[in-house]
């Protein structure tokens, strides 16, 4: 049977959060956002391994408390100067770790409000799975395309439109293979790689709480979900 890994690519600054401290480290009651990932991951049964792949440079990571999740968490300093290439990196650091069938469930380090019960229906969902997937919502408000000063060109049926979440989960010998061979200006997330092999990741249903911290309204709003 295969294992289950998760893989939290975790090297970037966040700089549309602002602030001098990284996004991931950002204190959300009391701890550092990325700590609520590690901590949903490291605790769910199929989850037989975290790793973090953070900036060869970081020197926050350390500055922090994660012996609750010894012997399941593991830091790979490896990130690269973008998403994908921080995930191939990580990918590649596992080599001797991982088998070519094990699943790789890649989440973001801003997404503190993940449940056990969003990784259980992704998990039961696609263990049987020929490609893989991800967790996403159906796209509910009206959609507006821009010019460059901000006025609308056109109206974007939202009918088939889907928001990508995380986790995303594919095979680890696929999704090394789609990262190596992606073209980095068209990839922002693992299913996009997957999309350039010619495959049809699945979507299976997200939850709208599962939100994504990118600007400072939504480290409110998870803040409102932690200490509520």
């Amino acid at each position: 049977m295969p294992d289950f890994y998760a893989l939290i690519p975790a090297a970037g600054a966040g700089s549309r959060l602002g602030g001098e401290i990284p996004k991931q480290y950002q204190a959300l009651g009391g701890k550092p956002l990325l700590h609520y990932a590690v901590d949903v991951l490291s605790a769910h049964a199929n989850v037989r391994q975290v790793f973090v792949v953070l900036a060869p440079q970081d020197d926050w990571f350390r500055r922090y408390d994660w012996s609750a999740f010894d012997g399941k968490l593991e830091p790979l300093y490896c990130g690269g100067a973008s998403r994908a290439a921080s995930v191939l990196n990580g990918l590649v650091a596992l080599l001797e770790v991982v088998e070519p069938d094990d699943w790789i469930l890649v989440h973001d380090a801003a997404r503190p409000c993940l449940t056990s019960a969003l990784i259980d229906r992704l998990v039961n969902e696609l263990a049987a799975d020929n490609v893989g997937g991800l967790l996403a919502l159906p796209v509910a408000d009206t959609l507006k395309r821009a010019d460059a000063s901000q006025r609308v060109v056109e109206t974007t049926p939202r009918e088939h439109l889907w928001q990508a979440q995380t986790p995303q989960m594919f095979r680890y010998r696929l999704l090394l293979e789609a990262l190596r061979r992606a073209d980095p200006a068209r990839v922002t997330d693992e299913a996009g790689a997957v999309e350039q092999l010619g495959l049809k990741p699945l979507l299976v249903l997200g939850s709208p709480g599962n939100l994504k911290v990118t600007w400072p309204d939504d480290l409110m709003i998870a803040q409102r979900h932690f200490c509520s």
